[in-house]
């Protein structure tokens, strides 16, 4: 028997956007069906993986409704999950485009607990994690593009780089706060370095405007990468230094590359924004 269940609406459902680490089950059988380290951001408002946590758990099949041919997934207890597609990021190059409510996700701590124990390890030994936080102009841009990066993990819209306590977005537009709109980034170092994170960010933005980006002006705007200690300095410096010598920008980079200080999460609004407003104000974009 096949369980069908409806297409959620994007960006309206239980996982779309879950960055916790953990297992997603058949809500059904609870058959282990993929894993929060396979899970990427694809932008389409959906849960998208790269691969099942084990391919003998899911079996595809071809399907031809609405007047095209894809390819559904069921899980081997008969849920229909959604389709795979062939656009995905590498190594696979597949993109599991599953419905949230075929799922149950099972939380890294409550593996053990709730019988999926052979699963920790697995899990627990790809926990590394490491921050950045950049500052490119207004952050609802920077997040949007950073936040699709294979091995990204999280992306947070603030404020830092100044000296006034707890801001909030209306003591930063005054720029008299000293802060900058930055975006903390928590990402697998396993997967993607610190150094391609800040060459892609010298991609996304043009670190040739002091404290301006597009049309926003201020110092709350200007480029600047905050390091987290003395090796992420060691390649910030050097990164600039190459894309400086590159002459890819035509006027000299005025990036800063200060130390980290306290980053404050901006307003809940802020967060996400352009995945809430796909029609809404950016100037970002990626440079060859």
């Amino acid at each position: 028997m096949v369980y069908f269940l409806g297409t959620e609406p994007p960006f309206q459902n239980a996982y779309w956007d879950n960055k916790k680490d953990g297992i997603y089950v058949d809500v059904v059988t609870g058959e282990p069906l993929f894993s929060s380290l396979d899970k990427f951001d694809s932008g389409t408002g959906w849960p998208s993986f790269t691969k099942p946590i084990d391919p003998k758990n899911v079996t595809t099949h071809e399907d031809n409704e609405l007047m095209m041919t894809r390819i559904e997934v069921r899980s081997t207890g008969g849920s229909h999950l959604g389709h795979v597609f062939p656009d995905g990021p590498g190594p696979t190059g597949e993109r599991f485009c599953i419905n949230s409510a075929s799922l149950k996700f099972i939380p890294v701590e409550k593996l053990e607990a709730e019988g999926y124990g052979q699963y920790l390890a697995l899990i627990k030994k790809s926990l590394k994690k490491e921050v950045a936080t950049l500052a490119g102009g207004c952050f609802w841009g920077v997040e949007e593009i950073i936040r699709e990066l294979p091995g990204v993990l999280e992306t947070v819209a603030g404020y830092t780089g100044g000296t006034f306590k707890n801001p909030t977005y209306e003591d930063v537009r005054s720029g008299k706060t000293g802060h900058a709109e930055s975006v903390q980034i928590t990402y697998d170092p396993s997967k993607i370095s610190y150094e391609d994170i800040l060459k892609y960010f010298f991609k996304l933005h043009d670190p040739t405007t002091l404290n301006q980006q597009g049309n926003d002006r201020g110092t709350q705007y200007r480029s600047a990468i905050f390091y987290q200690n003395e090796e992420q300095k060691k390649i910030a410096l050097k990164v600039k230094e190459e894309v400086s010598r590159s002459g890819k920008w035509k006027k000299p980079i005025v990036t800063e590359v200060v130390k980290a200080q306290n980053f404050y999460p901006a307003e809940d609004y802020h967060q996400d924004y352009l995945q809430k407003n796909p029609n809404g104000y950016t100037c970002h974009y990626v440079r060859d």
